[in-house]
């Protein structure tokens, strides 16, 4: 009998530690001199702007190789080289990832005019670049291109400083406040509530501005689609209609909540989880 439970407990214990670790995926993250090509250390988004002239050299020098025009494979695949390069000099640590030695055998192709041997080591270079992106393309867009809320800091109308996060928590509470209060015949406290709300999110409307130097971000979330629902939110609950309130505070959260959170809350998030603590 002891033999028995000791097998069941060795076997259960087997299956839970296998279960625990087939959850776990090891992230690789990048190094950190990457950092600085990136904003706000940088003013440009340098690596981002080489990674896209590479992919466009790339292109140029396939299609001129293909079609025979040797001044202008030339001019793409000189362009190519210096940037290719510059990799080394941005990010030292993955120096020994480049491959130089086709990145040579490119050079003499084009010299030559030969467009099988072009092909073939824009071939063998394109797999570097492609690895390269599996284990790291993901974790940079999430470090570097994600927004980071946790430093904004927002100036209330009220003379009140509050942290995004504080404010976001606020809104929060204010919505369910209005659905309760609404619930329950407690009309007063519901439009107090969202009197509340639609100051709230007039700040928050601030927020915005310290990424997006434009208007349509801000519409998208806070204009004309979110303003009509909260007005039709407020005739609801001055009139006591249910069906008014429950639909129109849907609306009012599905724009203003819910199609931003789908943009940048999962990814801050994300990034979030994968800062150096």
């Amino acid at each position: 009998m002891l033999r028995k439970v000791g097998f069941y407990f060795v076997f259960g214990w087997l299956l839970f530690t296998g279960m625990a670790s087939a959850a776990e995926k090891w992230v690789a993250l990048p190094p950190e001199s990457l950092a600085k090509w990136y904003k706000p250390q940088n003013d440009r988004q340098v690596w981002l702007h080489t990674m896209f002239n590479l992919r466009r050299e790339m292109q140029a020098v396939t299609e001129y190789a293909a079609s025979g025009d040797q001044p202008l494979m030339e001019k793409w695949a000189e362009r190519f080289a210096k940037h290719y390069r510059s990799i080394a000099d941005m990010v030292p640590e993955w120096k020994d990832e480049l491959d130089y030695e086709w990145l040579d055998r490119l050079q003499v192709g084009v010299q030559q005019g030969d467009g099988l041997q072009v092909a073939a080591a824009l071939k063998k270079i394109g797999q570097g670049c492609s690895a390269c992106h599996r284990e790291y393309r993901a974790t940079v867009a999430l470090i570097y291109r994600a927004p980071d809320f946790s430093g904004i800091k927002v100036k209330r109308k009220s003379g009140e400083t509050q942290t995004s996060q504080e404010l976001m928590q606020e809104l929060s509470t204010l919505i369910n406040r209005i659905k309760i209060a609404s619930d329950d015949a407690h009309n007063a406290q519901a439009l107090n509530a969202l009197a509340l709300l639609n100051e709230g999110l007039d700040d928050l409307g601030g927020v915005c501005a310290t990424c997006h130097k434009d208007a349509p971000p801000k519409e998208r979330y806070l204009g004309k689609l979110t303003q009509e629902a909260l007005a039709d939110l407020e005739k609801g609950l001055h009139q006591g209609d249910h069906k008014l309130v429950g639909r129109s505070l849907g609306s009012a959260a599905v724009y203003a909540c819910a199609r931003c959170h789908a943009v940048h809350r999962s990814l801050y998030d994300m990034r979030e989880q994968l800062k150096v603590r």
